[in-house]
């Protein structure tokens, strides 16, 4: 991959990629249901997904999370994190799951299974409005992109190197950031050239901010929003499986899709990922 910079705010932080801690034990659904509670870790910064308005939650992931409240036989706790952090404390044991828009990738199979999905994770790119430039995947070659750290979307960036070079072309200088509101105002005050994001939060920001920002082509193959949790929590993943057909079988998860991503994805796959061949299989890679 091309030059990499890494913005001062994230090597302070010092968490930028997954991470697995010492403490691998996660609990299983029989000691979440003995001690009456499942801990669950979600994220304040990826609208649609998960935001803070103001002093409250908000967003796909809360309304989910009160029905499952409904739903579950024990009590549901919410603990809001940085994302730079959420994964890393799952694979540690903190929490039970993340629920959160979290991308399926290989290096995150390594340590996760996921719950089926809930939403298309295909990436485009996201330019100013009216920069004449960029037109194409082929007028990306030598920009400046900004994207988040620790996400899927820098694991998929071969993706777009292989456009670019059927061009003739390269990826350019590649600029990390803890969340996506500072990388949007460096994309707004021309501090990079474009911005690549999962198709959800592209049609979010775009909606939201379309005097300053316009939506691109793909540039990845498909791929799936959903929910992870540990390798050795398999009753758990039963458990979140039949939680998602209840969601769509009484048509809610439609419902939550139209009133925050502004579609259904009715093709998605119906059972959970736990293995990269069936994760390859089903985005057709």
């Amino acid at each position: 991959m091309s030059n990499v910079k890494v913005v001062p705010s994230l090597m302070m932080a010092g968490i930028v990629s997954l991470g697995v801690a010492t403490n691998t034990h996660a609990a299983d659904l029989p000691e979440i249901e003995e001690r009456g509670y499942m801990n669950v870790a979600t994220e304040d910064n990826y609208a649609p997904f998960n935001f803070m308005d103001g002093d409250d939650p908000d967003g796909f992931i809360e309304d989910v999370l009160a029905e499952l409240e409904d739903y579950a036989d024990f009590e549901i706790r919410q603990e809001i994190l940085p994302w730079t952090g959420l994964l890393a404390s799952v694979t540690s044991g903190k929490y039970d799951m993340a629920l959160t828009g979290a991308s399926v990738t290989d290096e995150r199979m390594r340590v996760f299974n996921y719950a089926p999905p809930f939403a298309s994770a295909q990436h485009y790119y996201i330019k100013r409005a009216g920069d004449d430039r960029i037109n194409s995947v082929e007028d990306l070659s030598g920009m400046t992109l900004g994207v988040q750290a620790g996400s899927a979307l820098l694991s998929r960036l071969p993706e777009l190197e292989e456009m670019l070079a059927e061009s003739g072309g390269e990826l350019g200088e590649v600029v990390e950031y803890e969340a996506y509101p500072e990388i949007y105002a460096d994309l707004a005050n021309e501090r990079v050239d474009y911005v690549i994001n999962s198709i959800v939060p592209v049609n979010d920001v775009v909606r939201e901010r379309p005097d300053e920002f316009e939506a691109g082509q793909a540039v990845s193959g498909p791929g799936f929003v959903a929910w992870p949790m540990p390798k050795d929590s398999p009753e758990l993943l039963e458990y979140m499986t039949e939680f998602m057909a209840h969601l769509r079988d009484s048509g809610r998860l439609a419902e939550l899709q139209e009133k925050w991503f502004n579609e259904s994805f009715d093709d998605l796959p119906e059972e959970p990922i736990t293995t990269v061949d069936e994760f390859h299989e089903m985005a057709g890679m």
